[in-house]
């Protein structure tokens, strides 16, 4: 059965299928089918994610969720493997735990619909290990997570206007990218795929980013509440659930509902042939993605001038970015405020050019020199940008042009320009660029070769037969 969606333009009921057509794809996507590049690119984003977690393996999120993925099961057993701490859990906890530590740091991947990395790679990881699925098996779950979760995300947009009065809603869509590789790699037909995405669609949260409110770091488990219910939903209709189709297709469910001017074209353009995986930002420093461009131009400058912290006189970020230039005076009350600030991220950078999580201790985010040089970052003559300026491939708009000054003490000034910072779709990093950074990202988990080792596994991941003899590798 097919549901009828109004018409706008003309008038009348239309018979879709956007659900089941999202749903054959998944299911019928193979390795040999996918361009060379995208398989590339889904191995590196798969790199970055996994080192963005082991990165964030001795913060204090990661205490508490490995704590609660813990309590979730009982104790430890399972057949999957937590990522650092190598704790042995069900899926469904590991995701829990996986999900939240690969967003906790804010530098896996950024696209204008949200993190979907952040579900995407630990389900899809934890779904081939818990079924003893190929690398093949799990590349192909990743790209195949990317190009449902990006159309569906796309299609319930809302436009900027209403954006301004509505909000945002990340994790709303999030979901989407946990249930397609699990279910793809759990083996469900077509059919338990699109009951899947019915579950999904009422399993979303409300179209709202409240944490951008508030700034609380609730914003990073909320990614591993979605990669756990992708798994609670996977196992539910592979277990066997009545009716759930179709959901996408019917004004009254999803789509109707989360966003009164959605543009359904987007559940199905050019899939299977323009790829949606290559357009996602990734993240070259730990901070929010509209914080990228004025870190990269600062360390650039500071790399070739060799100044210090103590040299600067002020940094002027020109245009200044809207709700990113604070710098109160008592210091950042969350990761998620400091992760926010441009001031912040700058100053912590030149105190410790690094990138890791120690920029966001307690400590360091009232750290009285970090904060009197985070108040010498100052905005620019003109006019504020806007986050809502944003990808030019899907919304045919433009990414800013940064003009950073940096003025020293002793008279001194350096520009630098930039617009597209590396990882950005239009300025990509290489595969070394991303495993020089991977080597960063790990570093609190692994060293020498066990590291290097984890490169050459992960660099050549369709190699490997089953996913669940690495269970070591990454702890």
């Amino acid at each position: 059965m097919r549901y009828n969606r109004f018409h706008k333009d003309n008038n009348f009921l239309t018979p879709t299928t956007y659900t089941q057509e999202l749903s054959e794809y998944a299911v019928n996507l193979k390795y040999e089918d996918i361009p060379a590049e995208v398989i590339e690119r889904a191995k590196m984003i798969m790199l970055q994610t996994i080192g963005v977690t082991l990165a964030a393996r001795n913060t204090a999120i990661a205490g508490k969720v490995l704590e609660m993925a813990r309590e979730a099961n009982g104790g430890e057993g399972g057949p999957t493997t937590v990522w650092g701490s190598g704790d042995k859990l069900a899926a469904v906890n590991s995701a829990l735990a996986l999900g939240t530590l690969s967003d906790s740091l804010d530098w896996e991947d950024c696209s204008w619909t949200g993190h979907p990395s952040a579900g995407i790679i630990p389900c899809a990881w934890l779904a081939a290990e818990e079924k003893h699925k190929s690398g093949k098996d799990l590349l192909t779950a990743i790209v195949a997570g990317y190009e449902v979760y990006q159309r569906i995300a796309m299609a319930v947009q809302p436009s900027d206007e209403r954006w301004k009065t509505k909000g945002w809603g990340l994790t709303s869509w999030q979901i989407f990218g946990a249930i397609v590789p699990i279910a793809k790699l759990y083996g469900l037909d077509a059919r338990k795929v699109n009951q899947a995405t019915g579950v999904g669609c009422e399993s979303s949260t409300l179209p709202t980013a409240y944490h951008a409110t508030t700034m609380s770091d609730f914003y990073h488990y909320e990614h591993g509440y979605r990669a756990r219910d992708g798994f609670m939903i996977a196992k539910s209709v592979e277990k066997g659930i009545h009716n759930q189709l179709d959901a996408l297709d019917e004004p009254r469910c999803y789509t109707g509902v989360i966003c009164d001017d959605a543009d359904l074209s987007w559940l199905t353009r050019d899939l299977g042939k323009w790829y949606l995986t290559m357009e996602t930002l990734m993240k070259h420093w730990p901070a929010n993605m509209w914080v990228q461009t004025s870190a990269e131009i600062v360390y650039n400058l500071y790399k070739e001038h060799g100044f210090t912290p103590e040299d600067v006189e002020e940094i002027i970020v020109d245009p200044p970015v809207a709700q990113r230039m604070w710098a109160p005076d008592e210091g950042f009350t969350s990761v998620t405020h400091a992760q926010f600030s441009v001031p912040f991220v700058v100053a912590a950078m030149l105190y410790d050019p690094h990138p890791g999580a120690q920029w966001f201790t307690p400590e360091n985010m009232k750290n009285p020199k970090v904060i009197a040089l985070a108040k010498r970052v100052k905005g620019g003559p003109s006019p504020t940008d806007s986050p809502l300026t944003g990808f030019k491939q899907f919304r045919q708009g433009t990414y800013p042009m940064k003009t950073i000054t940096i003025r020293l003490k002793d008279g001194r000034e350096f520009v630098g320009k930039m617009d597209c910072h590396p990882g950005h779709p239009s300025n990509m990093m290489t595969r070394e660029q991303f495993v020089e950074r991977f080597r960063v990202q790990a570093a609190p988990v692994l060293q020498g070769e066990k590291l290097e080792k984890a490169i050459e596994v992960l660099c050549n991941i369709e190699n490997c037969q089953d996913i669940a003899q690495l269970g070591d590798l990454l702890c």
